[in-house]
């Protein structure tokens, strides 16, 4: 779908995940360089609607090591191919096993190590862009709110039906985000919230019409290019470390421990035998942010 890409490399650190492919033999993770400075990465299970399996998450964390280590990159864009961002996490896979980087076993050692994940995203010297179209669901909009920019298509919606299911946001960052009220009601509904609603919440920057989102990030991350890296670095550090003063990074790690004990409660516990199903259904029932009727099935 993506022209003059190749698929991307882990460092020499990493799990030997390089190169894995999908079912169809096409590459989890494409990588290109479309303008001076910037490299773009693009998650690749259109068909599974970029389901992030562990073999998807490893791969796309050694592509973004890799960005970080190379001294031409200044900035990376993240994006998905086919009709949409990211589903989210890939409940039909088995979770358990293989996952790219060792977190402790435990109650809700699920939440613990996804969290663990894209909190290293902040923790990443070069600016990392969320390109989101389609819809970015549950463990989707957890990736793309943990880039440090984010930049919606007008037709994309940001949602997490598995809140009204099976317990706590994985990266629970909302309320530094948008705001403890806006926070609330995304969390106690679970519902989608459209593109301008993202933007005037605080999730995103801005949106833009799906026709032109592609250049319009592009620019966007030409400009931030033309900063030298070690700039780059030092201005995201400071606007974290301001994040983190406010008690952002103790409060999202300590979420998964409340994620621990919502999974004690009876409802819940019948629920998540089946819970790839239920979430399908929910997403399907939940109403569209745009015109307050059902919301299409994402499948």
């Amino acid at each position: 779908m993506w022209p003059n890409v190749t698929w991307a490399c882990p460092g020499p650190d990493e799990r030997g995940r390089a190169g894995e492919r999908d079912v169809t033999g096409e590459p989890l993770v494409l990588t290109d360089d479309p303008r001076p400075g910037v490299r773009r990465l693009t998650l690749n299970r259109p068909d599974q609607r970029n389901a992030l399996s562990n073999a998807l998450r490893g791969e796309l964390f050694a592509a973004l090591k890799a960005a970080d280590r190379d001294e031409d990159v200044h900035v990376t864009i993240l994006r998905g191919a086919g009709p949409c961002f990211s589903s989210g996490y890939d409940l039909k896979s088995d979770l358990g096993s293989d996952r790219p980087y060792h977190t402790p076993a435990g109650p809700a050692a699920w939440a613990h190590h996804v969290t663990q994940g894209w909190l290293w995203i902040w923790d990443l010297a070069k600016p990392v862009i969320a390109q989101v179209h389609g819809y970015a669901m549950a463990g989707g909009s957890e990736l793309a709110a943990a880039c440090d920019l984010v930049y919606l298509a007008d037709d994309a919606t940001v949602s997490h039906p598995v809140l009204r299911l099976a317990g706590t946001p994985d990266f629970a960052v909302h309320p530094w985000l948008v705001g403890l009220r806006n926070a609330m009601e995304m969390v106690l509904t679970g519902d989608p919230v459209d593109a301008a609603e993202a933007v005037r919440m605080g999730y995103a920057n801005r949106c833009f019409p799906t026709d032109e989102i592609e250049d319009r990030v592009l620019d966007i991350a030409e400009r931030i290019a033309g900063v030298p890296a070690g700039l780059l670095q030092v201005n995201k550090r400071w606007v974290h470390r301001a994040m983190e003063a406010m008690g952002a990074r103790t409060a999202i790690r300590s979420v998964p421990d409340l994620q621990a004990l919502a999974q004690q409660v009876p409802e819940v516990r019948e629920r998540l035998g089946n819970l790839t199903e239920q979430v399908k259904r929910t997403a399907a029932d939940a109403p569209d942010p745009t015109t307050g009727g059902p919301d299409p099935d994402p499948d």
